[in-house]
């Protein structure tokens, strides 16, 4: 706990720097290609320390959007260049190409919900992104579908914060350690989703051995 103080403590004295905004931009960017860059922790943190300051949470929201879909577009780049040789040895022979045929068809079939939802799951984004390139989806509909998602996270990581910082106005440290037990409980929630929309499928090809389900 004394350490989380400390380290709050140290960021409030520079929520006023113009390179915090820098920050909050190349973290959620990165985060697209490297999964163990806190960015929902950085712009949860940057939001406790705000408070109830509505143009900077603005401002927040938008920075952290613009970073998310900027990562996340060059994960899809990143995909799409490394998308042929991936596909000829996905190919290779005949249950090859089914494979490739039946994950081509769940990312177009799903690929609002994988574009949208995966940012919540431990290493989704990298994921999403990669395969969307990969596998050809149209760039057009990823950038619009992507810039939604990027846009929600931001806003629900921004709430998180605000959450956070108005029960704990004078103790940024509490505040924070209520916004990451909120968003754990989110972020559980889904994965538990997430496991119960698979079961159905699961048990799909354990009665049906030899059949690809949809």
């Amino acid at each position: 706990m004394e350490l989380l103080e400390q380290v709050t403590e140290l960021l409030r004295g520079t929520v006023d720097s113009p390179w915090l905004w820098l920050i909050v931009f190349s973290v959620a960017g990165l985060d697209a290609l490297l999964p163990f860059m806190p960015s929902e922790t950085t712009v949860v943190t940057v939001a406790v320390l705000f408070g109830p300051d509505p143009e900077r949470l603005l401002a927040l929201a938008v920075t952290a959007t613009v970073g998310a879909w900027a990562g996340d577009c060059l994960g899809y780049a990143v995909g799409r260049g490394a998308g042929p040789k991936a596909i000829a040895r996905l190919q290779r022979g005949p249950s090859g190409r089914q494979r490739y045929e039946w994950a081509k068809a769940t990312v177009d079939r799903h690929a609002t919900m994988l574009i949208i939802a995966a940012r919540y799951v431990p290493g989704g984004r990298v994921a999403s992104a990669l395969a969307t390139g990969s596998l050809g989806y149209p760039f057009r509909r990823f950038v619009a579908k992507d810039a939604l998602g990027a846009g929600l996270w931001a806003v629900y990581s921004v709430l998180i914060g605000l959450a956070g910082g108005a029960a704990f106005a004078d103790e940024p440290a509490k505040g924070l350690l209520l916004s990451f037990g909120l968003g754990l409980g989110l972020v559980a929630a889904v994965e538990s989703g997430r496991r119960l929309a698979r079961r159905p499928a699961l048990s799909c090809t354990r009665n049906d051995e030899g059949r690809v389900c949809p």
